[in-house]
């Protein structure tokens, strides 16, 4: 049998589309699973597994949900029910990737379905809203991908085959050639951004790959940190190095480019060692194409390219960052170092820099060292972030921790 494929979507309406979507699998060598998620209607045919599997997973009925009256809390009792179903039979080893066809209502639904599934299994949305900004970033899987329904609202044509069938050929695609992560090693998750601005990674990646340990770098540039909150929250991590978790600021100031309410908490919320910093943070990221927002039209910013425009936050804007990072620290339920070089948080700000602010600078680590809780370490540096004596801090904390047992090996 080839690589098995669980299709996932509302059979009373879209048996045609999903029954192509299984045809076109089933012809390039794979094995199509069926799973209708609908509430009113029934299938033509049979599904391997009903409406009536999902919505017990949920722990309810059809009948009660129906009776309720209300289309938006009976597709959630559905997404709840899909989301449980597909993660027990991927533990039980049934299938190898999962495609969801759906409108808003099925999209809504797709995204709690593949949140439920792990890194390395293929997890393909099509959708009519597919990159919509009516989606969060937190609703996202770290890996999953999406595809636009063109044309396909209602009932089969040549453009939305289009659309369909190369959804079909990419999942079992997928499904085929991906390396899911082995977790041989531990691995440590770190955020940053280029080497123009930050440097920290290019000396740390290989010393901690010397001592024994894998290192993902994730690009901080909402995605990547939702990516990063993710995995963080599946216990993926031995430990993290949150040097860069200026989505915090972009989040606060109302930025499209966010990583989600729950930046900087994950990691802690599951007692993950983690050591953080202030990458960044002086800068909020904006859409390059877009205005600024009113606040920020007469601050200092630089144009990273056409998509991002980054601005200079005043002194009092750190201090409000610098609370609400606090905060979220304060929460967590392992150790937690803060590491702050007083000279500077990225290549821009040092003196000197295109974007030099020394209040503003000021302002962060005055606040830092006022708000910083009692279950953070606070560790002061004489150095800028992009200095060899920051790394070379962050390595002696981490082989002490390492030595105690805190991370481990």
């Amino acid at each position: 049998m080839g690589n098995r494929i669980l299709i996932v979507g509302t059979y009373d309406t879209k048996d045609d589309e999903l029954t192509y979507l299984a045809e076109v699998i089933r012809k390039q060598g794979g094995a199509a699973l069926t799973m209708d998620v609908s509430v009113l209607g029934d299938p033509k045919a049979a599904t391997d597994w009903s409406k009536h599997d999902v919505v017990a997973a949920a722990g309810t009925t059809i009948a009660a949900i129906v009776a309720a009256e209300d289309e938006n809390i009976a597709m959630q009792a559905m997404a709840r029910g899909a989301a449980l179903l597909a993660a027990r039979l991927h533990r039980e080893g049934r299938f190898d990737g999962v495609l969801v066809l759906g409108g808003s209502m099925g999209t809504d639904l797709a995204l709690d379905v593949c949140a439920a599934l792990p890194l390395g299994v293929p997890k393909y949305v099509v959708s009519t809203v597919s990159f919509s900004p009516m989606i969060p970033p937190e609703r996202l899987a770290a890996d999953i991908q999406m595809i636009l329904w063109a044309g396909g609202l209602y009932g089969l044509n040549s453009v939305c085959k289009a659309s369909l069938s190369q959804a079909a050929g990419a999942v079992l695609g997928a499904a085929r050639a991906v390396e899911a992560p082995p977790r041989h090693k531990p691995l440590i998750g770190m955020t940053s951004f280029g080497k123009t601005i930050l440097r920290y990674m290019v000396s740390l990646k290989p010393a901690l790959e010397a001592r024994g340990f894998e290192v993902a770098v994730f690009h901080a540039t909402g995605m990547g940190g939702r990516a990063f909150e993710a995995l963080a929250a599946d216990g993926a991590f031995a430990a993290v190095m949150d040097f860069a978790p200026q989505e915090v600021g972009n989040h606060l100031y109302g930025s499209a480019i966010s990583a989600g309410a729950d930046r900087l908490t994950n990691a802690g919320a599951v007692g993950v060692p983690q050591m953080v910093s202030m990458g960044s943070c002086d800068l909020v990221d904006f859409v390059g194409w877009q205005p600024l927002p009113a606040q920020f039209r007469d601050t200092p910013a630089h144009a990273h390219n056409r998509l991002l425009t980054s601005v200079v936050l005043t002194p009092d804007q750190r201090r409000v960052l610098a609370k609400a990072m606090c905060e979220k620290l304060a929460a967590a339920a392992g150790p937690v170092t803060f590491f702050l070089p007083t000279q500077g948080g990225n290549e821009w700000d040092r003196a000197g820099g295109p974007l030099e602010d020394a209040a503003g600078l000021a302002a962060f680590c005055a606040e830092m060292r006022a708000c910083c809780p009692a279950n953070v370490t606070l560790v002061e540096l004489d150095a800028h972030i992009n200095d060899a004596a920051f790394s070379e801090a962050v390595l002696a904390r981490f082989d002490d921790w390492v030595a105690q047992g805190v991370v481990r090996v």
